[in-house]
């Protein structure tokens, strides 16, 4: 299942509608894609599957910054990141 791994974004059920108002189910997925993080404090890449609004706020704020702005361990992330 397609799932940013930091925000939780996940696919949203909605409705097609015809011209005739006759309603069918549609998925609209995230736009994911796989993005290498780099961690200063380590040296290393990690690769997470993230949402692209998730990579601009890395961009933006820092990986560490964020996670504690979502309310993730950061410290846990990385863990189980590198094994």
């Amino acid at each position: 299942m397609r799932v940013c791994e930091l925000t939780g974004k996940r696919r949203n059920v909605a409705n097609n509608v015809s011209h005739a108002h006759n309603k069918t189910k549609k998925h609209q997925r995230p736009n994911l894609q796989y993005k290498r993080v780099f961690l200063p404090e380590r040296n290393v890449h990690i690769r997470m599957r993230l949402s692209t609004r998730a990579i601009r706020n890395i961009n933006r704020m820092g990986l560490e910054p964020y996670c504690k702005r979502l309310g993730i361990d950061y410290q846990q992330l990385v863990r189980k990141k590198l094994g």
